[in-house]
């Protein structure tokens, strides 16, 4: 019998596993403010001080959480996270949830699913959600705290170009940060092959990691909400092999493609290891 091997689900979050951007759903409004305002002025503030907005935004959240006096520690992330929307699919609610189907479903091929996040959100809210149990692991930008606890400076800030150094994380299995990523790996010793990735995303932040997995071999996935356009220029580009509405549950257009995504995947690595 063929050895297990791995194949890679990495997940944008917010607008893919999210329909809005995390911050809005309990974080901004505690500011008293609305997510237009919030957002604006993140953007005045990256353009005047020459910014990454990444950044911009977590200086922000701190700058104004200390004007309203709101606590904003680990376990203060983790509580608004439990207030983030989930795209219907993602957790159990009179059915499989997205992951243990998925999961369920490539192991009948004895193939092993590892789901990962590579979000510019908040990795301390993401950690707080219904489903952060389910991923391997959680790359999303992180903060540094005080002695007392606070959030006072961004640790990490994972943008639309740092987003690809984490796929080569998950693709060489080395997956802590403070970890060198550059020393030469053979392909065929790298844990997960880009072929048998495949990666969600939902907008621009998305499109170098997007055209990274398609033209290594794997497979990209642009998702939007109900009622929002297709992204039917990412098809047109070459960015992405697959567009779908962000319905995780069984028997959506978006559960349908990834199943032949994967089947396919099990597919040529049976025809790779015939004789071993």
């Amino acid at each position: 019998m063929a050895k297990p091997y791995t194949i890679a689900l990495c997940y944008d979050f917010d607008g893919t596993l999210s329909p809005g951007n995390m911050q809005e759903y309990d974080f901004i409004p505690k500011l008293q403010s609305s997510p237009a305002e919030f957002w604006a002025h993140t953007r005045s503030i990256a353009k005047e001080q020459d910014a990454d907005e990444i950044l911009a935004y977590m200086y922000h959240m701190c700058k104004e959480a200390e004007k309203k006096e709101i606590k904003i520690q680990r376990s203060d992330f983790r509580d608004f996270g439990r207030g983030v929307e989930l795209f219907p699919g993602l957790v159990e609610n009179g059915g499989l949830s997205w992951f243990k189907n998925i999961n369920s479903y490539a192991a009948q091929y004895g193939a092993v699913v590892k789901h990962y996040i590579i979000s510019s959100g908040i990795k301390e809210m993401i950690e707080g959600t219904a489903i952060a149990g389910e991923f391997d692991k959680i790359f999303a930008s992180t903060f540094m705290y005080d002695l007392y606890g606070a959030a006072h400076w961004p640790a990490q800030a994972i943008n639309y170009t740092t987003k690809m150094q984490f796929l080569f994380r998950i693709n060489k299995g080395i997956l802590d940060i403070n970890r060198d990523i550059n020393s030469f790996m053979p392909e065929d010793e790298r844990p997960v092959p880009f072929r048998r990735m495949v990666y969600f995303g939902d907008g621009s932040t998305d499109i170098p990691a997007m055209k990274l997995v398609r033209t290594q071999g794997g497979y990209s996935i642009a998702v939007h909400g109900p009622g929002v356009k297709r992204p039917e220029s990412l098809l047109s580009e070459n960015r992405v092999n697959y567009v779908a509405e962000a319905d995780y549950r069984e028997g959506s257009d978006l559960t349908a493609q990834v199943k032949r995504v994967i089947a396919k995947i099990c597919a040529e690595r049976a025809v790779e290891t015939e004789g071993e």
